[in-house]
């Protein structure tokens, strides 16, 4: 459902914001997608943090000045890594360059991203895929859509008979999370038909809201990752909760998007 906004200087709906959000993630997609290409070679954590930084400053240059002027009075997320609920009012939430690393190792899984939050409610998000073109996105109340197509979740009612997958929240995760990931994807490749393991989770729930996937689940994991993904697969037809089947907040320590018609049955096996 669009709303009209009012701040200074600037008036527009909600889907006339989604629309100038598109024009400004696309435009920071083809900047990546001109330096992708070669695997860029580190040595130590330090060089990768470097190359990793000049991907996401090329994105932020374009994306920074063109959602701040969309939004003058919106708050700005500054790491894409960070977790927890955010200070009332809007806030932008973008990963400039979301699955970096692959970028840098010249595989194809990674995305930019910004959505709009409001009150701690993602109310638009856009991601976009460089080398394919594709660009999902999705407004609270006005569905889910890649390139102007409606998204629905899969119909898939027997988790024995899906495809679901996890990823990775950050690098260096403390041994208990790890433990519990490894476990979880132990119990999923008992329950389900496919477990499919990658970063970043943005990608794998893109495919949740398409129907290509039947369920996703990570541990932790950061506002940027997850919220863009949420509001797709919500818009779409999709259940969202905790692991545990709780609802899901961005402070919680889990996450689970999936079909309705599995959701319960991946509950259950998560929390084996």
């Amino acid at each position: 459902m669009s709303e009209t906004l009012q701040t200074p200087g600037v008036v527009t709906s909600d889907a006339d914001l989604l629309a100038q959000t598109v024009s400004a993630v696309r435009e920071a997609g083809s900047a990546l997608r001109e330096r992708f290409g070669d695997v860029v070679r580190y040595e130590t954590r330090e060089e990768l943090m470097r190359a990793l930084a000049v991907n996401d400053d090329a994105a932020l240059d374009i994306l920074r000045p063109r959602l701040t002027s969309l939004r003058p009075e919106a708050g700005w997320v500054e790491d894409e890594l960070d977790g927890g609920a955010l200070p009332p009012g809007e806030w932008w939430v973008v990963d400039p360059a979301e699955g970096n690393v692959n970028h840098l190792h010249a595989l194809p899984e990674w995305a930019v991203t910004a959505t709009l939050v409001r009150e701690n409610l993602p109310v638009l998000t856009v991601v976009h895929l460089p080398l394919t073109g594709e660009t999902y996105t999705a407004l609270t109340g006005g569905g889910a859509h890649v390139d102007g197509r409606p998204l629905r979740v899969s119909p898939t009612a027997d988790l024995g008979l899906s495809i679901v997958a996890t990823s990775q929240a950050r690098p260096d995760e403390d041994e208990k999370v790890v433990r519990r990931v490894g476990s979880s994807i132990t119990a999923m490749l008992f329950d389900a038909l496919v477990v499919r393991t990658a970063v970043p989770a943005t990608l794998h729930l893109v495919n949740v809201a398409a129907g290509r996937i039947d369920a996703f689940w990570q541990f932790a994991g950061a506002r940027a990752d997850l919220l863009p993904g949420a509001l797709l697969v919500t818009e779409a037809g999709g259940r969202i909760s905790d692991a545990e089947g709780r609802p899901w907040t961005p402070q919680s320590d889990s996450f689970l998007a999936a079909a309705p018609g599995v959701h319960a049955e991946a509950v259950a096996t998560l929390s084996r």
